[in-house]
């Protein structure tokens, strides 16, 4: 009872004390977070727009970010990046609903399903990254095996996987590393809801896609929708895995950036750092979009 009336108390200002009391616990840590954050960020922004003193750039314009957005590979190396990027979180996505819906029983009783799921969770990108060029590259341990029993003439006949058109190999880690975290999204949703609400959809005669449009559907969209949204982000702005498994041209954007900042010329410096803040602009631009669809989806009874 005095921890709520703690929120009645106003201060000086007319502010209420619990108020106060949040601002001064999280205050410190906000502020290292904004100048750590902030700061390089402004660094950033400065160096993109051509004030780079070690390279003798003092002057400051938007000549760096009309290179970028004109040059003719900008067109090709963002719809790769978003190709990339969509599809593996749509894939990865909608294997995680089925197999969140079909091991939730299981889930419950058992630990060692959770322990199956936390496998990839533990193992780095790169790490998978490296495995599957290893794996799946035409000379690599899949190729070299069915060459041996008879199944391929030659380890060259086997599927280009890696470093391919279609980004194949890229999408495979992608996949294979975020099912288990949208699957543990969705688990936690799902242990909450109670059998009630299917066993009334079942009554009114609503088959098993009904229940799943009108019922679990809108449940487990808020979670689906947020970690979806993660992976979006996490994989349009990664570069390890498309640097070590996609092909040398087209890159993708976070590539793209990362040759243009480690280039030797340091006049290349601006135009990386200009690169790496369009991907921001445009991961903060997926976050706005998805959350105006979904809530237009919900005026309209969509979700």
């Amino acid at each position: 009872m005095k921890h709520s009336q703690s929120f009645r108390i106003k201060g000086k200002a007319g502010v209420p004390c619990g108020l106060l009391q949040l601002t001064a616990a999280i205050g410190p840590a906000f502020v290292i977070i904004l100048i750590l954050f902030g700061g390089g960020l402004s660094l950033g922004l400065m160096q993109a727009l051509g004030h780079l003193p070690g390279a003798s750039l003092h002057s400051v314009s938007l000549t760096h970010f009309t290179n970028v957005l004109t040059d003719p590979d900008f067109a090709g190396s963002i719809r790769l990046t978003f190709y990339v990027s969509f599809v593996s979180t749509v894939i990865a996505a909608a294997v995680s609903v089925v197999l969140a819906l079909a091991i939730i029983r299981c889930a419950e009783e058992s630990r060692l399903v959770h322990f199956f799921l936390q496998i990839p969770l533990t193992v780095p990108h790169l790490v998978i990254a490296v495995s599957i060029l290893l794996l799946l590259s035409p000379s690599g341990l899949a190729a070299r095996l069915l060459a041996a029993v008879g199944l391929l003439q030659s380890t060259s006949s086997f599927p280009m996987l890696v470093n391919d058109r279609f980004c194949i190999g890229i999408m495979l880690v992608y996949i294979w590393k975020e099912i288990p975290f949208i699957t543990f999204m969705l688990l936690a949703v799902l242990k909450n809801l109670g059998p009630e609400l299917l066993e009334t959809a079942a009554t009114l005669k609503a088959s098993k896609m009904q229940r799943f449009r009108y019922v679990i559907l809108p449940i487990i969209w808020p979670s689906l929708a947020g970690a979806g949204l993660i992976v979006f982000a996490f994989t349009f702005g990664a570069f390890e895995v498309p640097f070590l498994l996609g092909r040398s041209y087209p890159l993708t954007m976070p590539v793209w950036s990362y040759k243009n900042y480690s280039d030797i010329d340091l006049l290349a410096r601006p135009e990386g750092i200009a690169i790496g803040l369009i991907i921001s602009i445009i991961i903060i631009a997926a976050v706005i979009v998805s959350h105006l669809l979904t809530q237009y989806g919900r005026r309209r009874g969509l979700l």
